[in-house]
């Protein structure tokens, strides 16, 4: 069973009509565990009802949870989330949850060791607390170890430093269409067509891979000589919230269950379609996909 650690936000998403659980490493620890690897959540939450839930709902989906913190004086995260005609979403984070503030631990340590594949973004890393102990967990994970950083840029909680430090940390990337240019003007890549400016980060930084999801036009993979293509399949689309994330545990399950890189890219395109059509981040994946 692969071992797959998600490390960052744990929080709520507030829609309109309701709380989702949610938070982009968490998205995919929940995620990976539904496509059956051995999963693993690094993070903290406060000591109120939500984090309470947000221990529950992680257990529900068989996330392990030991390495996620409780914290008497700072709370569960909450997003405030809207979404458009077109099932786009925009967010409003609030500021000093417990996220922010993950400590470094025993569990924190086992966890990395454990890990197969380790995947972290940027938003974790805003304040300084969270971002060494995500980037020593991540440093702690064995050699072998897939460490993947999934941008998930989010309002202005980024620099050019950070996702250049965070590229250095990784050694595979997964960013989508509208995070693609700004990663390549952050990283001083010459213009050009995503899978040239994908290539350049892989030579840059050492990558292994280089991910890019597309929405309805599907997915393309990069290693510094091959590249992978696979289509999206056709859907309703209710709203696109953790769809990105659901891309990146098919991706991490699939390579770690020793799939070629075609029909893991083909797969993802189809369990992120299927979250597409679905309210919320993280609905149950059907066995059958």
């Amino acid at each position: 069973m692969p071992r797959v650690v998600g490390a960052g936000e744990v929080l709520w998403d507030v829609f309109p009509d309701g709380e989702h659980f949610g938070g982009a490493p968490a998205n995919v620890a929940v995620h990976a565990a539904g496509l059956g690897a051995d999963a693993m959540m690094i993070s903290a939450v406060g000591q109120d009802a939500r984090g309470d839930e947000a221990l529950k709902r992680l257990a529900s989906f068989g996330v392990d949870t030991n390495a996620v913190a409780r914290l008497a004086d700072h709370p569960t995260g909450v997003v405030h989330v809207t979404v458009d005609s077109g099932g786009l979403p925009s967010y409003d984070i609030a500021a000093g949850s417990a996220w922010d503030c993950i400590p470094w631990s025993a569990a924190v340590e086992r966890a990395a060791q454990r890990a197969e594949a380790i995947c972290f973004g940027t938003l974790a890393q805003r304040s300084p607390v969270s971002r060494a102990t995500i980037r020593r967990a991540v440093a702690a994970t064995r050699e072998t170890a897939w460490r993947l950083f999934d941008v998930n840029l989010r309002q202005s909680y980024y620099d050019s430093r950070l996702v250049i430090e965070s590229l250095e940390f990784a050694n595979a990337v997964k960013l989508n269409e509208e995070e693609l240019p700004v990663v390549a003007r952050l990283c001083g890549l010459a213009s050009g067509p995503p899978v040239e400016q994908l290539r350049a980060l892989c030579e840059r930084f050492e990558l292994r891979l280089a991910a890019l999801t597309r929405g309805a036009q599907g997915s393309v993979l990069v290693s510094a000589g091959e590249e992978w293509h696979a289509p999206a399949p056709k859907t309703r689309v209710v709203d696109t919230v953790g769809a990105g994330d659901a891309f990146t545990a098919a991706l991490l399950v699939g390579i770690l269950g020793g799939g070629s890189m075609e029909a893991v890219n083909r797969h993802a395109n189809v369990v992120a379609a299927y979250v597409c059509s679905q309210s919320g981040a993280t609905p149950a994946i059907p066995a059958s996909l």
